[in-house]
């Protein structure tokens, strides 16, 4: 699995300010709407929900959200590089500036989670997230994640 099966160009967006994790949600949500055909309010919900189990804010400005959805045919992820950080409740308290997150289809099993591991592996990468804090064209920002795993690969 490689994050460029996952990952279209255009669902790779920079973000200036948004007010609130909820807000965070509903963009995410519009742009997989947009990007891959998903119910924008069933997306949002299916976050919140996964979210309510336990923050997805995995440490050093990341976050993970993630969730499972009917009618999707394979895990697709949309990627947001957040120009002012926000407070995300993550486990080291710190705000989130790069969020990845995933959706799924209901019934995925192991492929989501293998493509959770991906992302969590690519964005615990300092060099990949500075290359991605240094960077404002989701073009780049894409080209960066795209070509991460198979600079990994050992």
């Amino acid at each position: 699995m490689e994050l460029s099966s996952i990952l279209k160009p255009e669902a790779v967006k920079v973000f200036g300010t948004l007010s609130s994790k909820k807000r965070l949600f509903q963009d995410l949500a519009e742009i997989a709407a947009s990007v891959y055909g998903l119910n924008a309010s069933d997306a949002v919900d299916a976050l919140q929900e996964r979210e309510s189990l336990g923050p997805t804010g995995v440490g050093h400005g990341v976050a993970l959200p993630h969730a499972r959805l009917e009618g999707l045919d394979t895990v697709v992820g949309v990627f947001l590089r957040l120009e002012k950080p926000l407070d995300f409740d993550s486990v080291d308290r710190q705000p989130v500036d790069l969020v990845f997150a995933l959706f799924a289809p209901k019934d995925s099993g192991v492929h989501h989670l293998k493509a959770l591991a991906l992302v969590s592996r690519t964005l615990r990468d300092a060099t990949i997230c500075g290359k991605l804090r240094a960077n404002s064209d989701p073009a780049a920002l894409h080209a960066v994640l795209t070509e991460a795993p198979a600079s990994q690969a050992a």
